[in-house]
């Protein structure tokens, strides 16, 4: 395991030393886990963020469905007539 060190801001200190108080564990444990979460989070959002750009793409490209389609489909949900997921269609024009 290896050391950094931090400059904390007054107010963050003192969030920390209670959080750490609170759960019974070290400064440095909250801490890791702390930063566990942010990386976890900051992972979702670039995986999020490449599919939007992807999503961009490819109806950038024509690849998209229609919305009536979309309503269909959706509407369809729970019945006795549930359609199949509508895939985008070849050629479609803006």
């Amino acid at each position: 395991m290896s050391v950094t060190t931090v400059r904390l801001q007054t107010e963050v200190e003192e969030q920390l030393e209670a959080i750490a108080g609170r759960l019974h564990r070290s400064k440095g444990w909250v801490i890791n886990q702390a930063l566990s979460e942010y990386f976890v989070k900051q992972n979702l959002e670039q995986e999020r963020w490449q599919q939007t750009l992807d999503a961009m793409e490819s109806a950038a490209q024509g690849q998209v469905v229609d919305a009536s389609e979309v309503h269909d489909w959706l509407g369809s949900w729970g019945t006795d007539q549930e359609l199949d997921a509508p895939g985008p269609k070849s050629g479609y024009q803006k």
